[in-house]
């Protein structure tokens, strides 16, 4: 087995194990009563609004495949909207088998169908992601501000629910040692390739060259109000299909607006943990959610399982409609280039 399948495996193992293991926290985390009360919610949710978010998404995704064309046009290249559709589709359900693979994936289908360069095409998702960071940062402060002091005490709650440092508590092991030790053991490891490894570097800084082409596309768009116009449609419709479950339970249709943000806050962080946000995405929206339930002098296990319900009817929906699209692209994106061709499809060409 070679290291590169090694380091796959880990890659894709690991969150998902860690996933999993959420998803028992989830269940055994409700004493019977709430188990009950979980199952008699998702019963008798109402499934109007739980189509209309899922519906809703479908819009986000469509958006977001037609403004790529904004940032690959300024590079030369003309693709046709049905590919990029397709690849963004397929780039969705990788992130379900391997965390953050989904980028990487996009550019591969944008060449297998449009023959575009992975390299460029790659640093203008690179782009993209760092202009949605912008508006998630921008969404989390709006969201800090509207709810400053909830915000800092369901941060509280989370890193006691996840194992970090609990206040005041010099005996508890902090996590952050962890992630540091990572972060240095992988930079020592780039260092001693780029240094030592003369194929590596060369490698690195030609494929670096085509990603920054790439990310600098941005500030080359001939139409930049129609990428801003389109990042708003995305965005928007994030905040809106997240929001519109709430009102599928008659005991979440009143949380305020800083509640809903925040719990849409704490499930984008879930996301980014395990493969397609499994046990993070309805464990972190739960806890919020049953976090302003409680506020409203509803019991504790009542709160408990009506924060679990909404966070998983939120994940199960939108998981199976990007599995559902994902797999009708995997079938009908066209195959026009292969690995050997290298043709490159530029306009006017």
């Amino acid at each position: 087995m070679t290291k590169k399948t090694i380091l796959t495996l880990v890659k894709t193992v690991l969150p998902l194990l860690l996933g999993v293991y959420l998803i028992w926290v989830f269940f055994t985390g409700m004493s019977e009563e709430a188990k009950l009360l979980f199952y008699k919610a998702i019963r008798e949710a109402n499934y109007f609004w739980i189509v209309l978010s899922m519906i809703l998404s479908f819009v986000a995704f469509l958006s977001r495949a037609y403004r790529w064309k904004y940032v690959l046009e300024p590079l030369g290249f003309q693709t046709k909207f049905s590919n990029r559709y397709h690849a963004v589709m397929i780039g969705y359900i990788m992130n379900l088998t391997i965390p953050r693979a989904g980028e990487a994936s996009r550019s591969a289908m944008l060449y297998r169908s449009d023959g575009i360069p992975f390299s460029s095409s790659f640093g203008t998702i690179i782009a993209e992601r760092a202009v949605d960071l912008v508006v998630l940062i921008s969404i989390a402060c709006l969201t800090a501000f509207l709810g400053y002091s909830d915000f800092l005490e369901i941060k509280s709650q989370i890193e006691i629910k996840f194992g970090g440092t609990i206040p005041n508590s010099t005996d508890s092991f902090s996590l952050k040692m962890v992630f540091y030790s990572v972060v240095l053991l992988v930079g020592l490891v780039f260092s001693y390739f780029y240094i030592f490894k003369t194929k590596f570097r060369l490698k690195f800084i030609n494929f670096s060259k085509d990603i920054l082409v790439g990310l600098f596309s941005i500030f080359k768009l001939k139409q930049p109000w129609s990428y801003l116009f389109f990042t708003f449609i995305i965005w928007g419709s994030y905040v809106a299909m997240f929001a519109l479950p709430f009102l599928a339970l008659k005991e979440t249709a009143g949380i305020p607006v800083s509640g809903i943000l925040l719990a849409f806050i704490a499930g984008s962080l879930g996301i980014m943990f395990t493969n397609g946000g499994i046990g993070t995405f309805p464990l972190l929206v739960g806890l919020v959610v049953a976090f302003y339930l409680r506020r409203d002098f509803i019991i504790d296990s009542e709160a408990q399982a009506v924060g679990n319900a909404l966070g998983m009817l939120l994940w199960v929906s939108q998981t199976l409609i990007m599995i559902l699209l994902g797999l009708i692209s995997l079938i009908l994106l066209p195959k026009n280039y292969s690995n050997d061709d290298e043709s490159i499809k530029l306009s006017g060409k």
